[in-house]
């Protein structure tokens, strides 16, 4: 897999869940004790109060150009038969395949489409940043790429895995509601104690959804659609990982692996059915959670069907 984070949000719990706000000294320094003194990769030097940046797209090398070129290269090769037609339909019109994509010319074709933008972003950013984003219908990319080395693996998400992998779906009209829903949803969940719960859903949707078509199952998340080994291993038969039917409160039980395949991908299947899904008030799933144990990431519960034949 290429990322052994979430997202700029499901992951990095940098401050308090009660808190509104960070300074971007104590989110930093918060991170930094959070990864045994490992430093963000971004420039936070210039970021604004939203942590946005400019993305300076005349700053990238052609060194820069033609490793997007390959990235994209290989997981485009590896779309055909495994990723929904949603997700190649809008990459396809998005024409990024040529190099590092200027993200005010996405934004403006992304606002057509859906009401959604693309904001540049130094790398990670804090939870409440991240949801208010998400909530206005903007979505935070980071602007680096990552070095030939991590050519097949890197740790924070980087330009690539946030544009290729995120900002296709973002032309569905269902799936952007989600996605402003979720927004909200994590504004509501920081006052009450939700954000691990709501993490878990945003893993195993946004990150390594995968949907039931009548062609079979194709992935529509982020993190497995721009990895370059989980892309086969998902819908691979004989693996020991499980595929079962999304259950909302059944997801936000479950853990999950950063450092590794996943152990359960959880199927839907519409993106209207995940969006009705998530459209109630999760309040009363956090309280009766709270009095649940964690359900390990290869749980198999009574009742529950594997769907990968």
């Amino acid at each position: 897999m290429t990322t052994a984070t979430a997202s700029n949000a499901a992951v990095d719990t940098a401050h308090n869940a009660t808190s509104t706000t960070i300074s971007n000294e104590d989110f930093l320094a918060t991170v930094a004790e959070k990864s045994d003194g490992a430093a963000l990769r971004g420039d936070y030097k210039l970021a604004d109060t939203q942590y946005v940046v400019e993305q300076n797209w005349d700053r990238y090398t052609e060194e820069e150009h033609e490793l997007w070129r390959k990235l994209y290269q290989r997981q485009e090769a590896l779309l055909p038969g495994r990723a929904c037609n949603e997700f190649i339909d809008a990459l396809h019109k998005m024409n990024a395949a040529g190099g590092i994509p200027d993200f005010e010319q996405t934004s403006a074709a992304l606002f057509k489409a859906t009401g959604w933008r693309i904001v540049a972003v130094p790398g990670l950013i804090p939870e409440f940043t991240f949801f208010e984003h998400l909530a206005n219908r903007r979505f935070p990319v980071t602007v680096w790429l990552r070095t030939p080395e991590e050519f097949n693996y890197i740790v924070e998400p980087d330009v690539f895995h946030d544009y290729f992998g995120h900002v296709p779906m973002l032309f569905n009209p269902v799936f952007a509601d989600y996605m402003q829903l979720y927004g909200k949803g994590g504004l509501k969940a920081m006052g009450l104690g939700g954000l691990d719960y709501l993490a878990r859903l945003y893993w195993y949707t946004v990150e390594f959804g995968l949907i039931n078509t009548p062609e079979g199952l194709r992935i529509y998340g982020a993190g497995i659609l721009s990895s370059g080994g989980e892309v086969e291993y998902c819908l691979k038969s004989g693996t020991t990982s499980r595929h079962i039917h999304l259950d909302i409160q059944r997801c936000l039980r479950t853990l999950y692996k950063i450092d590794s395949y996943q152990e359960s991908y959880f199927v839907i299947n519409s993106f209207q059915e995940l969006f009705d899904g998530t459209a109630p008030d999760f309040a009363p799933y956090y309280e009766k959670l709270k009095q649940l144990e964690a359900l390990p990431a290869d749980t198999l519960l009574a009742g529950e069907i594997e769907l990968l034949a």
